[in-house]
């Protein structure tokens, strides 16, 4: 719990009190306040009290006053005093007035004899002395850091008439700082099927479940037999400012309770200070400061003085008629009630209802009680003093004597009783005339005191027994206990009793009549311990320790002094029942234990106990046997066969008692224990041989010899190690393919003793580490051939060897190889010139090249009518054309082309017709770009790059002019080829624009073209911008094209304003096309004035042309004329947007229906559930927004299905929606 704050001033330096007083009587509360002028209002149960004859109200200077005048019982309400933020609540108690006290002890009305208390850890929270109240609101002290509400506040989440779950509520309470409190709220689960939850409040919302720790602690039980939740809060170690309001809420579902109670922590009081020298006195006169002797009670610690029980005496008669039939003897007993019978017969005869007499104004009650020894008085009151009166007891009329006094005191008639015994506990009737009026009377008897105690005892078995104790009565009844247990008669206990003696008396004792024997009275009880012992015993012949061979007979003997004693006899602690194999025997004083015939489980410690006594008697007994070694198991394996690298473990099972000495060997060598690789191992029942990492050397002959005192044994066992074989030697790759290679190798040197089932072939990727499978069958051969490579990587492939016990090592790898293959022939041959003594050809590479790559082409050609292919190129060409030089002129030739690399030559490419070596003459022809069929336009500064192909042959001449001039080769640069020529100009200005022609000639043949190149910039501003006209709020322009355009045309012009104020320009046209406008719209008063921007396709000129002069909107002559608008309707029929939608909800989870309407005025929205309004439901909440309807159904059970609509109404008209809600359980 943290620490909490600093407790808030209160405006009162004194608090009103709680009062109780008695009815018509008045009541004074008085309030003082630190300040004299503050302001003070009183409250009754939360509302202002206004002074009247009832309440007076008085106010002087700090001190203020309530009155309540003529208390009656509805007045018993709580109050409260209030000064700015702080207020105190307090409370006033209504008493009746108690009537005249009888002159005779009625019996008091029931009240049972109440249990004592518990102790509890924590006092409950008792309800509220009516004590000093406290303050409420900022005034009181925030306890566990904040949270504090006004008392108002508090009052309103007290609803109890929401749902009343609580049984009991937590009540306000008082505590002492330091001290412990506990607050207890009770719940009765009958109709609740699930636990509820309570939560704890301090304030207006301050939960205390988050400040649960040091000095708050929140419990909870449930008492199944009452099903009753108890809620607790126990407040430990109490501080001032933990005094405050406090709420407990408890809820179900939909059910809700509260409960506010207040906290009241009152300051621990002062220890007074001792004056030592005062605490000297002396018990002389009081004028003698020396007289007397000295008394030193003053400096003895103060105890508080014991108060007097003021606890009403409990009444026998009233607690009989309460009490059930099972229950009279216990209370006859606890209040010495004799005569029970003639009790219980008079307690039948007791009229549940007097009827009302006209001859006593009143009766006797129906009964009195009386101690034996004291007197009693008898009044009636008579209705008539005239009547004449007569008493009897049981019938009998009583006459006056020293024993019973008749009074008389007007309209009273009394009766007293002096000295009452045992024999005046009778019925007592009263007659008056013909009428009559009947009461009992019972006399209590004092306690019995026990006057002689019991004594404690120390006896011994066998014994007679006898426990006596002395009372104050002759022949009172008492009981009897052991143990706290009651005793009754039987064969082991007898009572005694003479006159005011009493004896239990033990016939003959056992060791079982140990304990605590209590005698109780009805005026005490007397308590002694009794301790029975053992008579003294002898051994006259022990046990002795016993070695017997298996098989025969072992005798245990002993001898005590006691025949009538008998025992038990224990092996290893665990009682011995008598059986065929085990006998047992007790003749006079000698007990015998006969075991037929040993064997190993009778081996052991046995113990014999004499019955009664803690003396034991014990013995070992142990058996012996010839060791023997079983191989029974291995009978069927000639030898025991083991893998190398396994462990071996051979367990051989071995007998014998005492357990023998176990030595391996292996040859002549012993075989060692000591934890080395092969050792031995020796255990009560078998012995093993051990071989943690098994060896071929291992394989051979073992022995083992076994010994005891008994005799010999030993046996002989052959082991044979078997292994993986060793791996085979590197394989040799002795063909390889463009995808596959071909493989031998030869077998291992060593098969591990078994033979070579076959062979795993692995390969891997020479760069990496990974070692692929590529047989899943062994391979019985020694030739493989591994497939579906990739061509060009290098591989190296290994082999293991497989026999019986399993896969060797794997081989060497072998030498590193790599799959290759030629690529495919060239593509697209095809013949690119002929001249008179060459002939070019050019081709497109292979399609596929492989991993071996290319290492270029072989040219070779062939005359036609002859076989022989010539090759052209002596080296490889990488290039995809080639010219053939020096062929004779008319001849026809074939030609082929190979791809080379250094997996061979490809397959030849062929063309299929013969070439005919002689040049062909192409007449020229310029192909233009499309681009350059028009005018070409370029910015000034950009660079001019244009390539235009064109063809001929033999090479054709190329010629540039412009405008029938040569170029100028310092600002045009010209570059030409056999098939196109370029035009390229770095930095481009307006007099490169003209009109280029390009000539193509070849021989007397030519082909022209001609290319028109404008380039352009921005243009020029206007001339003159002039103002032709103002008028109203409008300016008419008028200006002058601009001196230069740019080398191109004027595409518009933008027009700008400003005023002369700011001289800041806006644009008010753009990309306007004439030479004149006007401008609109402009403000009364201002001046302004106005610029013009060119524009041409480069954009606008970088100036604008200003109007020299100013244009001033003048203010007079003007008048606004509003329009005039038709008032439109708004008004319309509410109509749904948005409908409902059917729904499935799941119980417990809260589920909406959402729609939307229109409609105005604004529609009235009304939900329905099968066509039955919805109003005023808990369950149900509906809202409204912007014309979105939503109808929330809090936790829905199945009985919440059905059908849902909704509807919207104005003074136009109405709609419905509707739709259906099914709701279903989760599983």
């Amino acid at each position: 719990m943290p620490e909490p704050a600093k407790k808030a001033a209160s405006a009162f330096i004194k608090k009103p009190k709680a009062l109780e007083v008695s009815v018509g009587s008045a009541a004074e509360y008085v309030a003082e306040t630190g300040k004299a002028d503050a302001k003070v209002k009183w409250q009754r149960d939360g509302k202002d009290i206004q002074a009247s004859d009832k309440y007076v109200i008085k106010s002087e200077g700090v001190q203020h006053t309530l009155i309540v005048n003529n208390v009656v019982k509805e007045d018993e309400v709580v109050y409260a005093v209030i000064s700015g933020t702080s207020k105190v609540k307090f409370e006033l108690k209504v008493k009746q007035e108690e009537g005249k006290e009888t002159t005779g002890n009625p019996a008091e009305p029931a009240k049972p004899a109440e249990p004592a208390k518990p102790a509890e850890p924590a006092k409950p929270a008792e309800p509220a002395k009516p004590a000093e109240q406290k303050e409420d609101g900022s005034a009181n002290s925030a306890v566990w850091s904040c949270g504090e509400a006004a008392t108002e506040e508090l009052a309103k989440l007290d609803d109890s008439n929401r749902s009343t779950l609580f049984v009991e509520k937590p009540q306000s309470g008082t505590v002492t700082v330091g001290e412990d409190i506990t607050f207890v709220a009770k719940i009765e689960a009958k109709d609740l099927l699930r636990k509820p939850n309570a939560k704890w409040f301090k304030g207006k919302w301050l939960d205390l479940a988050s400040k649960a720790g040091k000095h708050l602690q929140l419990k909870e039980s449930f008492d199944r037999i009452t099903r009753i939740h108890t809620f607790e809060m126990q407040i430990i170690k109490a501080k001032e400012n933990y005094a405050g309001n406090y709420r407990c809420e408890v809820t179900w579902k939909d059910k809700f309770d509260s409960c506010i109670f207040d906290l009241e922590v009152i300051e621990a009081p002062e220890v007074q200070q001792i004056d030592i020298r005062a605490a000297f006195k002396r018990s002389g006169g009081e004028g003698q400061d020396d007289a007397g002797e000295l008394d030193f009670s003053g400096l003895l610690k103060r105890r508080a003085m014991k108060e007097e029980s003021t606890e009403p005496e409990i009444d026998v008669w009233e607690l009989l008629k309460n009490a059930q039939p099972n229950e009279y003897e216990k209370i006859a007993f606890e209040y010495g009630i004799t005569d029970l019978r003639g009790l219980l017969k008079r307690l039948k005869r007791i009229k549940r209802e007097e009827k009302k007499s006209a001859a006593f104004a009143k009766i006797l009650e129906p009964g009195y009680q009386v101690e034996k020894g004291e007197k009693i008085k008898f009044v009636v009151d008579l209705a008539d003093p005239t009547v004449e009166l007569k008493w009897y007891r049981n019938g009998q009329e009583i006459r006056p004597s020293p024993k019973y006094i008749f009074e008389h005191k007007g309209t009273l008639r009394m009766l007293t009783i002096k000295n009452c015994t045992m024999a005046d506990d009778a019925a007592y009737q009263v007659k008056a005339g013909d009428e009559k009026c009947t009461t009992e009377l019972f006399v209590k008897e004092p306690p019995i005191l026990i006057t002689r105690q019991l004594e404690d005892r120390n006896e011994l078995v066998g014994e007679r027994v006898e426990l006596e104790c002395e009372v104050s009565e002759d022949d009172a009844q008492v009981k009897w206990y052991k143990n706290g247990i009651e005793l009754g008669a039987s064969p082991k206990h007898r009572f005694r009793t003479e006159g005011k003696k009493h004896w239990l008396i033990i016939p003959e004792a056992s060791k079982a009549d140990s304990g605590t024997y209590s005698v109780k009275t009805t005026g005490g009880q007397s308590t002694a311990v009794m301790k029975v012992d053992m008579k003294p015993l002898k051994i006259t012949q022990d046990l002795t320790d016993q070695v017997v061979r298996a098989g025969q007979q072992a005798v245990l003997e002993c001898e005590l002094s006691e025949a009538s004693v008998g025992g038990k006899w224990y092996k290893n602690g665990q009682l011995i029942y008598p059986g065929e194999h085990v006998k047992i025997t007790h003749r006079k004083n000698v007990h015998k234990l006969v075991v037929e015939k040993m064997t190993l489980e009778d081996d052991g410690d046995y113990t014999f106990i004499p019955d009664g006594y803690s003396m034991q008697l014990g013995a070992k007994l142990r058996m012996i046997d010839a060791p023997k070694i079983h191989l029974d198991h291995l009978a069927k394996t000639p030898e025991i066969v083991v893998v190398a690298g396994n462990k071996l473990r051979l367990d051989v099972p071995i007998t014998g008692e005492p357990m023998p000495r176990i030595v391996w060997m292996k040859g002549e060598k012993a075989i060692m224990d000591t934890g080395g690789r092969v050792r031995a191992e020796s255990f009560p029942d078998h012995t093993s041989l051990v071989i943690e990492t098994a060896e071929k050397d291992d394989s051979g002959q073992y022995k083992i010899v076994v010994q005891n005192e008994a005799g010999e044994d030993s046996a002989q066992l052959k082991i044979k190690v078997v292994d993986i074989p060793d791996a085979p030697a590197p394989p040799i790759v002795t063909e390889v393919g463009g995808d596959w290679c071909s493989m031998t190798w030869n077998p291992p040197n060593y098969d591990g003793s078994s033979p070579i089932l076959g062979y795993v072939i692995e390969r891997k990727k020479k760069q990496s580490s990974r070692w692929m499978r590529l047989n899943f069958d062994l391979c019985k051969e020694m030739t493989f051939e591994p497939k579906n490579m990739i061509e060009g990587i290098p591989y190296e492939v290994r082999v293991f060897a497989v026999n019986a016990i399993g896969m060797s090592k794997p081989s060497e790898p072998s030498k590193a190889f790599v799959p290759l293959a030629p690529t495919s022939e060239p593509t697209l041959l095809a013949c690119d010139g002929v001249t008179d003594t060459s002939v070019s050809l050019k081709w497109r590479p292979p399609e596929r090249i492989g991993a071996a790559g290319l290492d270029g082409y072989r040219i070779e050609y062939c005359l036609e009518g002859t076989n022989e292919w010539i090759q052209s190129n002596t080296e490889l060409t990488d290039k995809t054309k080639y010219t053939i030089n020096g062929l004779p002129t008319g001849e026809k030739i074939y030609v082929r082309v190979k791809a080379v690399n250094v997996a061979g030559e490809s397959a030849p490419i062929c063309m299929t017709t013969a070439i005919l070596i002689k040049e062909v003459v192409v007449p020229p022809k310029i192909r233009l770009p499309r681009q350059l069929k028009q005018t070409y336009i370029r910015k000034v500064g950009e660079s001019l790059n244009l390539m235009i192909p064109f063809q001929g042959k033999p090479r054709p001449k190329v010629i540039w002019t412009k405008d029938g001039e040569p170029l100028d080769s310092n600002t045009v640069n010209i570059r030409n080829t056999d098939t196109d020529t370029v035009l390229f100009i770095r930095k481009t200005e307006r007099k490169h624009s003209g009109n280029y022609e390009l000539t193509v000639q070849v021989d007397k043949i030519q082909d022209k073209a001609t290319i028109v190149i404008q380039i352009v910039e921005k243009p020029g501003p206007p001339m003159v911008v002039k103002i032709v006209e103002v008028w109203d709020t409008n300016v008419a322009l008028e200006w002058s094209l601009p001196k230069d355009n740019g080398n191109a045309a004027i595409t518009g012009y933008t027009i700008q304003k400003a005023d002369k104020k700011t001289m800041d320009w806006f644009t008010v046209i753009e990309h306007y096309h004439r030479t004149n406008c006007v401008i609109s719209d402009l403000i009364i008063g201002n001046e302004y004035y106005f610029r013009v921007y060119s524009e041409n396709m480069c954009g606008l000129s970088d100036d604008g042309t200003v109007t020299k002069n100013s244009a001033l909107i003048q203010k007079e002559g003007l008048a606004l004329k509003p329009p005039k608008y038709n008032d439109f309707d708004f008004q319309e029929v509410p109509k749904f947007t948005h409908p409902l939608i059917n729904t499935v909800a799941v119980a417990g989870y809260n589920a909406t229906l959402n729609c939307s309407v229109r409609g105005n005025p604004k529609p009235t929205i009304c939900w329905m559930k099968n066509r039955m309004i919805i109003d005023k439901d808990p369950r149900y909440r509906m809202f409204s927004n912007q014309g979105v309807c939503t109808l929330e159904i809090r936790k829905p059970s199945p009985y919440d299905g059905g059908l849902y609509s909704c509807k919207a109404v104005n003074a136009l008209g109405e709609d419905e929606v509707e739709c259906k809600m099914e709701v279903k359980v989760a599983q």
